[in-house]
C-alpha cells in the first residue's frame, strides 16, 4: 500500500499549526489534484461526504474526486481550533459555490474535523466531517 506521505509524490505544504490545516486542505482542493487533497489526510483518515456515511481509502478518494469534478473552488475559514497534545478539534466554516455542469451549486456547512500531528510535526485529518452536527 502506498502511503499518503510517499516522498516520490508531489507534496502539499502541510502546516505545523492545526488552525491552518483547513487552508492547506482548501489550497490542495483548489489545485484540482485529488492526490494533493489525499495528502491532507492520514493514511486511514475518513471523510463523511453525507451524514452517517464515513469513507476511507478508495471511497474517500471517490468522494473527493466527485467534488473536484464540479470544478469549483472551496473556501474555508477556521472558526475554532481546540488542541490537546497531538490532537485537534477544528470547527470550520466552508462553502463551494458557483455554476457546474449548467446548474447552480451552493454547498456550505460548518465542519467538525479531527486532525492529528504526525511524527514529522505536521497536521493531517483523521476525521473530516464537513456537515459537523448533521
Amino acid at each position: 500500500m502506498t502511503s499518503n506521505h510517499d516522498s516520490r509524490r508531489p507534496r502539499i505544504r502541510l502546516s505545523e499549526d492545526p488552525a491552518l490545516h483547513p487552508l492547506v486542505f482548501a489550497s490542495a482542493f483548489n489545485s484540482g489534484d485529488s492526490e494533493a487533497v489525499g495528502q491532507a489526510y492520514e493514511d486511514h483518515g475518513i471523510v463523511v461526504p453525507h451524514p452517517g456515511h464515513p469513507m476511507t481509502g478508495p471511497g474517500r478518494t471517490a468522494a473527493i474526486e466527485h467534488l473536484l469534478g464540479l470544478g469549483l473552488p472551496i473556501e474555508a475559514s477556521t472558526r475554532h481550533a481546540y488542541v490537546t497534545g497531538d490532537i485537534a478539534l477544528l470547527i470550520v466554516d466552508w462553502s463551494i459555490r458557483g455554476v457546474a455542469h449548467g446548474a447552480d451549486v451552493d454547498f456550505a456547512g460548518t465542519a467538525a474535523d479531527v486532525a492529528r500531528r504526525g511524527p514529522d510535526g505536521l497536521w493531517r485529518y483523521v476525521i473530516d466531517n464537513p456537515y459537523g452536527t448533521a
